[in-house]
């Protein structure tokens, strides 16, 4: 049997199952629907850096695929083993290894949740500003994987612009380390900024060196509501190119706050509306008035931007289930798809504008949210159970709104990847030239296709 060499390594009968239900959950992920589900042939829970090395070692020799998995929270299927073989299961790698508060910098291990590495470094004063709204329940080898982002990007920036420091394994189990735990480094080719972003297609991370930031003094903010998306999105965009410092910024359409009402029993205005928040350590107010006065050359209900504690955490748990209330709006429609689509911030209200457009056009339901500080959106196309009709006219719809975004200079996807969802729209994106060097550094790295293969390059 073409696994029996993982009996002979050093991992034990508990870091092993072949057992269908153990199979069944590493099949799919967050995003990807049962009809695209794929069982791996067995998984396998590494415990150390060696042992991860062990298991590529061996199943590059015979050929196995290899899918990287922790916490299952990916939207486009990046943790599907569409070839079967091995579901790398990383989570039980989740230790904080090291904090070294005085250099704001912490070693972590990939399967350790978002959401811990804020409990050990906030007795500190520091935090890791780059976290995703799922930051709670997904993992930092999944952030770094997918060179995720959040929230507070329009402040802090992406995940790889905190990351200093990363140890991998590559398909053949030789073990490498990148970066440095120095803020800057010229030495060699940037072959840690290589392994952000690729989506456990080039090399499985074992361990991270991140950057943290001090906690603010002051941190305000609120909520601020608009006659329509369009006006509100267009302020935001005024806002951002104003240069006011904002931490976060996000658009919540008039659907998406009827859904997470409905979902979560809250009662938000039936309207679109910013959520805003400010990170500073003095003068916080002079921000806050900046930014209203801005504001106030727009058609807006209310503005309301001076919040603090609870009342304005309260606004940010609301806006963290935004895609779960999505997901459970109606049990006569689904998610078509959970765009990310991204544009320069001055082309952000053309965006929005089209996307309203084609949903009136064609009688859609497409809420719309997300971090619109750094031209991104959320958008969903529900379409009708079971109705294929319904199905393709939404996918259509799906796709304009992608290739509008990339004829805005966008992108297809700012924060949830390629995966498999999004592989038709690189050609779109990038020459065939570009393309020829992500096969030349796939094929460099991984000559035997073993790694989480069917994701970011199509075979086509």
């Amino acid at each position: 049997m073409e696994f029996e060499f993982l009996s002979e390594t050093s991992l034990s009968d508990k870091q092993i199952s072949t057992g269908e239900e153990r199979r069944e959950k590493h099949s799919t992920d967050w995003g990807t629907p049962d009809t695209e589900a794929a069982m791996p042939d067995i998984v396998v829970w590494p415990e150390s850096t060696e042992d991860v090395s062990t298991v590529l070692e061996g199943a590059n020799e015979r050929g196995i695929p290899v899918t990287p998995y922790a916490a299952g929270t990916s939207l486009e299927g990046h943790a599907v083993p569409v070839e079967g073989g091995i579901s790398m299961n990383m989570t039980r790698m989740d230790a904080v290894l090291e904090i070294r508060p005085e250099d704001f910098q912490i070693d972590v291990q990939p399967g350790l949740l978002g959401s811990r590495i804020t409990e050990a470094v906030r007795p500190y004063g520091l935090f890791f500003p780059p976290l995703p709204s799922s930051g709670n329940i997904s993992t930092i080898g999944g952030m770094i994987a997918n060179d995720a982002s959040g929230m507070q990007t329009v402040k802090y920036g992406e995940v790889h612009d905190w990351v200093l420091r990363l140890e991998a394994v590559l398909a053949d189990g030789t073990f490498i380390e990148t970066g440095s735990k120095t803020v800057k480094t010229s030495a060699g080719y940037n072959v840690m900024d290589l392994l952000v972003g690729s989506e456990g297609t080039l090399a499985v991370v074992t361990e991270a060196t991140l950057e943290l930031v001090g906690i603010p003094e002051q941190i305000r903010g609120g909520r601020v509501i608009f006659e329509n998306r369009t006006d509100a999105s267009a302020a935001i965009s005024d806002i951002v190119r104003s240069g006011v410092d904002v931490a976060k910024i996000e658009l919540i359409d008039e659907l998406s706050a009827m859904m997470v009402n409905r979902y979560l029993d809250v009662d938000l205005p039936n309207a679109p509306m910013a959520f805003v928040e400010f990170h500073e350590n003095h003068d916080v107010e002079t921000e806050i008035e900046f930014c209203r006065s801005i504001l106030e050359e727009y058609p807006v209900h209310d503005i309301d931007i001076g919040k603090s504690g609870r009342e304005m955490a309260e606004l940010w748990e609301v806006r963290k289930e935004m895609a779960s209330a999505l997901k459970h709006y109606d049990p006569d429609l689904e998610m078509l798809t959970s765009g990310d689509v991204t544009v320069p911030i001055s082309k952000y209200a053309d965006l929005i504008d089209y996307i309203s457009a084609l949903e009136a056009e064609h009688d859609l339901e497409i809420p719309c949210f997300g971090h619109a500080g750094d031209g991104n959106i959320h958008y969903t196309v529900m379409v009708r159970e079971g109705d294929a009709d319904h199905r393709a006219l939404g996918e259509r719809v799906d796709e304009e709104i992608v290739e509008y975004a990339i004829d805005l200079y966008g992108t297809s996807t700012g924060e949830h990847g390629v995966g498999m969802g999004k592989q038709q729209y690189l050609p779109e994106e990038y020459t065939d030239g570009t393309i020829d060097v992500m096969r030349h550094l796939k094929d460099a790295l991984d000559p035997n296709g073993i790694l989480n293969p069917g994701k970011i390059i199509s075979p086509e």
